[in-house]
């Protein structure tokens, strides 16, 4: 398990998510997440974060063992 930081600049307004620091097998896992952590809340395009292409991921290294695939922290920006 990798750690990663997801980050978009296409949605840049308030009352959206600009990154996360997530947990994730590889970087197509990381970028596939939604950094409000529900499961099945991304979509193509959703109104406080980016389309799935227009995330960048960047590792960050490795995860303590036993750490499980979903958002460590993200950043919202509340309007």
């Amino acid at each position: 398990m990798n750690l990663y930081l997801i980050y978009q600049t296409e949605n840049v307004d308030y009352d959206i998510y600009d990154s996360a620091v997530v947990a994730a097998e590889c970087g197509l896992q990381a970028q596939a997440t939604h950094p409000s952590g529900f499961d099945g809340c991304f979509q193509d395009h959703d109104s406080n974060w980016c389309h799935a292409a227009d995330v960048k991921v960047t590792l960050l290294g490795k995860a303590k063992a036993g750490t499980k695939a979903g958002v460590i922290c993200s950043s919202f920006n509340a309007g």
